[in-house]
């Protein structure tokens, strides 16, 4: 675990697994676009298509296997659920050990 994040946020993160909504590719609004990659069009086209759509095209940039929320989601976002570890009143004693 890392010590400068929260708990809650590590254990959220840890399976890989996001409950935040479907896989991108499966994703009723953008499995169209991930559909025309396979079928080996080129980047470029597949993102004029996008923008043609009004669609953000940096979205085929991102992972097709994970969700949008999932990789939205800064880690600024992620920091605030709690104090860092070694903060945690629960934990700090044990990080006064080292």
């Amino acid at each position: 675990l890392d010590h400068e994040k929260s708990l809650a946020s590590q254990r959220k993160n840890k399976s890989g697994v996001s409950n935040a909504g479907p896989v991108l590719k499966n994703d009723s609004e953008y499995s169209k676009y991930f559909k025309m990659l396979k079928m080996k069009l080129p980047l470029g086209a597949v993102m004029q298509a996008m923008v043609k759509d009004g669609k953000d095209a940096t979205i085929l940039e991102l992972d097709p296997e994970k969700s949008l929320a999932s990789q939205r989601k800064s880690d600024s976002d992620v920091s605030n659920e709690g104090p860092a570890i070694k903060d945690d009143p629960e934990y700090s004693k044990y990080f006064k050990m080292l």
